[in-house]
């Protein structure tokens, strides 16, 4: 359903979260819209912008005084508390001033949709008589999984002693307790104290999730039992958006220049997302695990990601040498298009679900290095549901590292991995396709905010 070259219809105001994982499926859920006749204004915070150049037939209005001090310290959980409690008068205003500017035009505010950790929206939205449809980023098994953890709790299951952690978490199938979606930035208390606000759609008439049915039917069975209000699974949403970048990082796309040399499924892409850190012990042994494995490997490493380092001056003596054109290392990288090149055989990956959604959709097989959170539950599920994907447990070391790339580079394991991997893929672009469940999704959802 794309209406480019009709009149708009009403305007949808879209609110992110200021991450880069949650910046980038609701400016392609944007974009989406916008093919189908609605005109997109942006409300975000000043921490991580999006570049309204990018998006030039959006109007984007930033919120006043939505800076913060936490994110330095890592606390992503008083960040989410600070951001709310700063962002809920501002928002007001502007969403007052944007229906004033509107008025008697057919250009008036339809729904607002936000992103879940952007919760203040929910409230104002109910006083100024607007619809609300809540955008969830995360997988909906992770969001199974996070809600979870209330019970367990209850039941006395977490926190769990060191002897649990390889335990199953009780009704979770597949997770073990190491694998629930827990915080490692702050206590569990205040981490379930957001968990519980985001999780409550209270007025809210609708949920979007970027997902397919196809990888989470059974999760998405579950939630629409949870939930009295449609879900509409819309993903991959980077597919079935117009093209588009939303990144927050420049992209190094000389890198594809190098792909173009390198043989047909040999190159390791390595990427572990825009939040992750690492020591400079492990980036050594990183390091030397990918030039011992023998393989071509193309590796971001995003400035300021090493503690203690600007970038990859840390690199130990002789790494360089020892590679020579074998390897490529870039500050941040056109994921979609290295995941689509023929060269790339496998993705040492964080799990992050925006990441994990991209690799499948490519048939790229997984090298799983989840840090915290959702990433975690998106690794289990690739390693043992989805099977297209080997997770690598325990402390980064330099001859794990090595066996594991070559497991899915060179052994007949990893050759096994892409040809599910591509079964997986086709069944995600049927998913896509005129009348396929994300289609129908999409237009269900269109239907709804039309007759707000």
């Amino acid at each position: 359903m794309k209406k480019e070259g009709r009149r708009r219809l009403r305007r949808v105001v879209l609110v992110p979260a200021p991450f880069q994982g949650h910046i980038n499926p609701m400016l392609q859920l944007g974009r989406i819209l916008y093919s189908n006749g609605f005109s997109i204004t942006v409300v975000h915070a000043q921490y991580n912008s999006p570049n309204p150049s990018t998006h030039p037939d959006f109007s984007f209005i930033p919120l006043p005084d939505t800076s913060s001090d936490h994110i330095s310290t890592g606390d992503l959980v008083a960040f989410v508390l600070e951001l709310n409690a700063k962002c809920k008068a501002g928002f007001r205003e502007c969403l007052a001033a944007e229906a004033m500017r509107q008025q008697g035009s057919d250009d008036g505010i339809a729904c607002i949709i936000y992103d879940d950790y952007m919760y203040f929206t929910q409230e104002t939205a109910k006083d100024m008589n607007l619809p609300s449809i809540i955008l969830r980023t995360i997988s909906v098994s992770s969001f199974l999984a996070r809600n979870a953890l209330f019970q367990l709790k209850a039941e006395g299951h977490i926190p769990f002693p060191e002897s649990k952690t390889h335990d199953p978490a009780p009704e979770l199938y597949p997770l073990r307790f190491k694998d629930l979606p827990l915080s490692i930035f702050t206590n569990l208390e205040n981490f379930l104290q957001v968990v519980s606000i985001v999780s409550d759609n209270k007025t809210s008439l609708a949920i979007i999730h970027n997902t397919i049915d196809c990888l989470e039917n059974s999760s998405l069975a579950k939630i629409r039992q949870q939930y009295q209000v449609p879900i509409f699974p819309i993903g991959p949403m980077h597919r079935i958006a117009s093209a588009s970048s939303s990144s927050l990082l420049e992209e190094d796309i000389s890198c594809l220049a190098w792909l173009d040399k390198q043989s047909c499924n040999s190159v390791i892409y390595v990427s572990l997302g825009s939040i992750a850190f690492m020591d400079v012990k492990d980036l050594v042994e990183m390091a030397w695990g990918l030039a011992n494995s023998q393989q071509p490997f193309l590796w971001v490493v995003r400035p300021g990601s090493i503690r203690g380092a600007e970038w990859i001056e840390v690199l130990p003596q002789g790494f360089k040498e020892s590679i020579g054109e074998r390897g490529y290392i870039v500050k941040w990288a056109p994921q979609q298009e290295v995941l689509a090149h023929g060269a790339v055989g496998g993705f040492l990956s964080h799990c992050g679900w925006n990441s994990t959604l991209e690799s499948i959709c490519e048939g790229v097989p997984m090298i799983c290095i989840p840090c915290f959170g959702d990433q975690r539950v998106n690794a289990r599920y690739v390693s043992h549901i989805w099977r297209v994907g080997l997770e690598l447990e325990g402390k980064l070391e330099r001859g794990e590292i090595e066996r594991v790339v070559r497991r899915l580079i060179v052994d007949e394991e990893g050759n096994e991995m892409r040809k599910r991997g591509k079964i997986l893929k086709e069944r995600v672009e049927l998913c896509t396709r005129d009348g396929g469940s994300s289609n129908n999704s999409l237009n269900k959802l269109i239907e709804l905010i039309m007759s707000f």
